[in-house]
């Protein structure tokens, strides 16, 4: 029956084809030898101390931001040039630090600030969703919280169930804060930015292992005006035959899929969502309205996800459309294991892109 929306969350074969599973192979698909490279690291580095340049009411507070300029190297030299009263070292206490930030953000200033891990961010969330989330809303507009949550989000490598969770679902059921979920360095420069300039919350998921991946950049991108809007997804790729939507790490792997895919004649277009709150429905139903099909990919839980909400917006807006059911693919319904070949079969690979796309396609099954 068209629009049965089924779930892919288990059962990964290991049998199946010898994919490339690094995210570095992203960064280097088929982009010009002289293209200016960016990583995504540097971009973010880049955009903060533009921002920071350009309006002396942003500031930086975490643990280790300053003299040890970051756990991963994003506020490297910022202390230097700005000093300890624009970029704050703080205890570990996300609660305390976070609290001072949306203080801040009441009165004018514009906080950055950094989770070492937003699996830390549940120590603060009451600060993130009931004082700056709601604020504007329970003042009538009268106050305005211009602050950004940001560090890296979801599975590392490793760190077993407790710091291996994304939160794009949980921030992106609140109303009151915008959600963005960077993948390439301009992703991450542009988007920055804009949560920067943003007179509301912004989280702001980043992942710990597309840091050091280069992207081409263009020079509009690297000019300091450079800004993306919040709200609006990106078609990395465009096609015919299906719909894969993705965001963070994922759209790097659901673009290998589509070169997988290609050589099998079957066309498909990548969007790159980028902001999870607002969501962009008329790119995603625009796309599935051409393609008729649609594959959904995100790294979190399967129930309550992105992919859920993308599943919804489509049946209900583009049903008639559909030439198959949707297929959603998703981490395990389990916390996340330590050991790492458990590890690999509780989240979406190459693979599983490859084999969802082409029952949507009825190639296979």
């Amino acid at each position: 029956m068209l629009g049965i929306i089924r779930q892919k969350v288990a059962g990964k074969l290991n049998h199946a084809l010898n994919f490339e599973q690094g995210v570095g192979a992203v960064a280097l698909r088929a982009f010009s030898s002289s293209a200016k490279q960016m990583t995504v690291r540097d971009a973010l580095n880049s955009a903060l101390e533009e921002e920071m340049s350009a309006d002396p009411k942003v500031f930086i507070m975490g643990e280790e931001v300053g003299e040890y300029q970051g756990a991963y190297k994003i506020t490297k030299g910022l202390l230097d040039k700005f000093g300890p009263e624009r970029v704050v070292d703080t205890p570990i206490t996300e609660a305390g630090f976070t609290g001072i930030g949306v203080g801040a953000a009441y009165h004018g200033l514009r906080p950055v600030i950094e989770f070492m891990t937003f699996n830390f961010s549940m120590q603060a969330i009451d600060h993130i969703i009931n004082s700056a989330a709601k604020s504007n809303y329970m003042s009538s507009g009268q106050i305005s919280v211009p602050i950004v949550f940001r560090g890296p989000n979801g599975a590392a490598a490793g760190v077993g169930a407790q710091h291996s969770q994304c939160y794009a679902a949980w921030y992106g059921s609140c109303p009151g804060l915008k959600v963005l979920a960077p993948y390439s360095a301009e992703d991450a420069r542009g988007l920055l930015k804009a949560a920067i300039r943003d007179p509301d919350p912004v989280v702001f998921l980043e992942n710990e292992l597309l840091y050091g991946e280069s992207f081409p950049v263009s020079a509009e991108t690297l000019d300091s005006s450079f800004c993306l809007p919040i709200g609006k997804a990106k078609i990395e790729r465009e096609g015919k035959d299906v719909t894969i939507t993705a965001y963070s790490k994922m759209v790097g792997f659901s673009l290998q899929a589509a070169d997988i895919l290609a050589k099998e004649g079957i066309n498909a277009e990548v969007i790159n969502l980028r902001s999870i709150r607002p969501l962009d429905r008329s790119t995603i139903n625009a796309s599935v309205r051409k393609t008729n099909r649609l594959v959904t990919v995100e790294e979190g839980f399967p129930q309550h996800g992105v992919g859920a909400e993308i599943c919804a917006t489509v049946v209900e807006d583009s049903f008639e459309y559909l030439d198959a059911p949707v297929e959603r693919i998703a981490g395990a319904d389990v916390p996340t294991p330590y050991a790492a070949n458990i590890e690999r079969l509780a989240f979406p690979q190459v693979e599983d892109i490859v084999r969802a796309s082409k029952r949507a396609c009825y190639r296979s099954r």
